[in-house]
């Protein structure tokens, strides 16, 4: 229907709305002498909306558009057709006014449907449901054709249908947001930059704010340039050029601070530098440990182990290099017993041996050689002070003391020249100890005497006593006179030609008030 015909068709139904208003208002207008009903009130009312609807509503939308569902374009022509003119059937007012009712009905449809396509063609509806776009305007478009036979309550089902498939195709934006973020993060993953981009781009379309979207988008647009990148700079961790690999991944992350490679490429230069290190520390200890330094040694591998990186074997260099220290002093101080024991050192000897235990204690030759080497020791000891006291043995608690270690001396096997010429010496000392000596004492049979050890002989002028060798103390007393006390020795050389015991120094008494 051309927009003539459509005017003519509006105009002609104005006007014979018009004049059944006029009639309808004639047959039930009251006498002038009444005042008008009510009944004529309320369908003049219903008529006047009717007029008003077809007056001003269907001009706008008429003008507007024209079937099938395609904006009015004043700049094209409209060719012309001949068509067989049919009768016109007269139709009732009512009828024309119910008619007019859902014409307006279809075109209400009509301009929702027309709403949520420019919704859906704004949103780029053919890259992502085309299919179901062109079924639901394929819906509209049997609705146009019961509009342009005038069944608008069919046109209306039409257009309703076609309005729903549309609005449930705009309701299925957010999954398809969801499965376009999808691919592009498939495309990321694949290094298509392009169809990441595409994808990005899209779901921008669909949802201007979403980050994920911005974010891909940003990542999309850097993708070549990053996988160019990433492919350099894997060569140069290749050839060991961790330093530039380093860089060039550190650059990666500059373009795409989401990239999920770089960062671990990164770990593991840095793990292969930290590895590197490693290697050139320890490297460096045992370089050390072959010059003979083993404490610059231990102190380069704790270096090593401080790296946090293979501190079981940094740890195994230490203890490696401590236990070959320890064996060279151990050696040495393996040394030094040996010469000692040899020598007959003893206290030397047990020295060396606590020089062993202080290293290693489980050494079962360092504690049972120092038993022996102590004991060795204290033997030697007492015999050296018994030798140069021989005067002791006068008292038979130090002789019986000194016998016995002497016995027990003669039994041990291979006692060295030392020993040897010890007990041969103290052996001579304690025979001689045993054989009498006389002494002559001298007193003025004024004087008490005692020699300890011996008893009190008491007054007299000179006596002859027969004294084993060793030392003694004669002790004189008398009233009024100073006590005197004379140490001498019998024996070993020493025996004096008499000891004289005399009190002549007198005592001068005081008195006090």
């Amino acid at each position: 229907m051309s927009e003539n015909e459509l005017e003519n068709t509006e105009q002609t139904t104005l006007d014979n709305a018009d004049a059944e208003a006029e009639r309808i208002a004639q047959q039930i207008a009251p006498p002038k002498s009444d005042k008008p009903s009510p009944l004529m009130w309320l369908g003049l009312g219903g008529l006047a909306i009717v007029a008003l609807l077809v007056i001003f509503v269907l001009p706008s939308v008429v003008t507007e558009y024209e079937l099938p569902l395609e904006r009015r374009d004043d700049n094209v022509s409209v060719p012309l057709t001949t068509s067989v003119a049919e009768p016109e059937v007269a139709i009732s007012p009512f009828e024309e006014a119910q008619r007019a009712i859902q014409r307006k009905e279809a075109q209400d449809v009509l301009a929702e449907l027309l709403e949520i396509q420019t919704e859906l063609d704004a949103l780029e509806v053919s890259e992502w449901g085309q299919e179901s776009y062109d079924a639901g305007l394929e819906e509209a478009s049997i609705g146009d054709e019961y509009y342009r036979t005038q069944d608008f309550v069919l046109a209306t089902e039409s257009y309703a249908r076609g309005r729903d498939a549309l609005a449930e195709l705009l309701s299925t934006t957010g999954d398809v947001l969801q499965r376009i973020l999808i691919d592009g993060e498939n495309a990321l993953d694949a290094a298509d930059s392009e169809s990441a981009q595409e994808s990005f781009s899209l779901a921008l379309v669909l949802d201007a704010n979403n980050e994920t979207a911005q974010i891909g988008l940003e990542r999309a647009q850097a993708l070549d340039e990053v996988s160019a990148l990433l492919v350099e700079a894997d060569d140069l961790f290749e050839d060991g050029d961790l330093e530039a690999a380093r860089d060039l991944y550190q650059r990666v992350i500059e373009l795409d601070s989401y990239n999920e490679i770089a960062p671990d490429k990164i770990a593991a230069v840095d793990a292969q530098l930290v590895e590197n290190e490693f290697s050139r520390i320890m490297s460096e200890g045992y370089a050390f440990l072959e010059a003979d330094d083993p404490e610059q040694a231990i102190a380069t591998f704790q270096r090593a182990a401080n790296l946090g990186i293979n501190q079981a074997e940094a740890q195994a260099a230490i203890v490696q290099t401590e236990t070959e220290v320890a064996n060279a002093q151990i050696n040495e101080f393996r040394r030094q017993i040996d010469a000692a024991e040899q020598s007959e050192r003893w206290a030397d000897a047990v020295a060396a041996y606590d020089g062993v235990i202080a290293i290693d204690s489980n050494l079962s030759f360092a504690t049972e050689g120092r038993v022996y080497a102590n004991q060795r020791a204290n033997l030697d000891a007492f015999l050296v002070n018994a030798i140069n006291n021989p005067e002791r043995f006068a008292e038979n608690e130090v002789f019986e003391q000194t016998r016995g270690y002497y016995f027990t001396a003669r039994d041990i096997p291979n006692p060295g020249p030392r020993l040897e010429s010890q007990l041969d010496e103290l052996e001579q000392l304690l025979l001689n100890s045993q054989n009498p000596i006389e002494v002559q004492l001298v007193s003025d049979n004024l004087t008490d005497v005692t020699v300890l050890r011996i008893g009190n002989l008491g007054l007299f002028e000179q006596q002859t006593l027969a004294l084993k060798p060793g030392r003694y103390v004669a002790v004189g007393k008398r009233i009024g006179y100073r006590d005197v006390r004379e140490e001498f020795t019998v024996g070993f050389g020493q025996t004096p030609e008499s000891v004289v015991v005399r009190c002549v120094e007198r005592v001068v008494a005081t008195s006090g008030r």
